[in-house]
């Protein structure tokens, strides 16, 4: 993305000068208005939102306070949706912070309607009307149903409000000019049919956007012929992991686990999830989130293995710890 922007406002400079820079900065981006919705907290919306939150959807991966000191990355107590600033070790085209998402009203989002945080999750438009970093995966998000997103701003609505103000995200040029193309209006979204398992392994595996940690980049952007080949780089500190390859690959990616074994790799890690992960040093760092998916269901889990059965298998051998020097 990032190679095609800068070629993309070269040629705008050449052809048009200033102007047509000048007016990539001051359009707006694709946006309806937020829905005129007040999200009922039913007891089914809150069990039905906490599971999406906190173990599909990996919000805590970036809006809440964790401890990578422990395998896994937990998230601390008292910690969760405080926002948090992503590291400059990666690599981000500025300050990126990922925002207080608490109902606190000062520091937070509890000011905000629930047609706002609607809105924000499954487009990428702030309270504000800007484009919000893509990283925030609601490319993936915008496939949420109706009655899944609502359950997820229900739980939202019911954290305990933390007041810490986290920085603006600040983006480098011409990244703040060309994630305004990102924001699209999602609609109204139907339900997933969890009767038909290939269908809702999909949704599934869209809304968690599996596809965004293992499909390797190049030159700024996801390199999609090689998709979910994995190989793609996360460094925090001193630490480094690389995607794995989850195409169905005989050699190098999942092509020969069966789907119980596929099971037993996420389950293994459910102790810690339920008793707490143990220290590791950098060898052990991941953002795979381990402990959220080992709390899925075996019927969600194997609906997201008979999806990625259908996807086309790549060649890609891939070394997840590198050595750390």
């Amino acid at each position: 993305m990032l190679k095609r922007g800068f070629l993309v406002l070269f040629v705008l400079f050449f052809l048009g000068g200033g102007g047509l820079v000048a007016y990539l900065y001051a359009r707006l981006p694709a946006s309806a208005p937020p829905l005129s919705i007040k999200v009922e907290a039913t007891e089914e919306r809150l069990v039905r939102g906490r599971y999406l939150f906190e173990k599909v959807l990996d919000c805590d991966g970036c809006h809440s306070q964790r401890d990578f000191t422990r395998f896994g990355g937990p998230v601390i107590a008292g910690g969760r949706g405080a926002g948090w600033v992503f590291p400059p070790e990666m690599g981000l085209p500025g300050t990126v912070a990922a925002s207080n998402i608490t109902p606190d009203k000062e520091t937070g989002i509890g000011n905000w309607t629930d047609g706002e945080k609607i809105r924000a999750i499954r487009e990428g438009i702030g309270r504000d009307g800007r484009a919000l970093f893509p990283m925030m995966p609601y490319q993936y998000f915008r496939h949420l149903g109706d009655e899944d997103v609502q359950a997820l701003v229900a739980y939202m609505n019911g954290l305990p409000p933390i007041r810490i103000v986290q920085p603006r995200t600040q983006l480098n040029f011409p990244v703040n000019l060309l994630i305004k193309s990102a924001p699209q209006p999602a609609g109204s979204v139907p339900p997933p049919d969890r009767g038909e398992r290939l269908k809702y392994g999909e949704y599934l595996f869209r809304i968690a956007a599996c596809g965004e940690c293992h499909t390797p980049m190049e030159k700024g952007e996801p390199a999609m012929e090689r998709y979910l080949a994995g190989g793609r780089r996360f460094t925090i500190g001193n630490a480094t992991a690389v995607s794995a390859n989850i195409t169905p690959d005989p050699e190098t990616g999942i092509g020969r686990w069966a789907e119980q074994q596929f099971l037993e790799k996420f389950y293994q890690y459910r102790e810690y999830a339920e008793q707490g992960s143990p220290k590791v040093g950098p060898e052990g760092f991941t953002l795979m989130p381990w402990l959220a998916y080992s709390q899925w269901p075996p019927e969600d889990l194997g609906a997201v293995f008979v999806y990625l059965k259908t996807q086309k298998p790549i060649h890609s051998p891939v070394e997840t710890h590198p050595a750390t020097l």
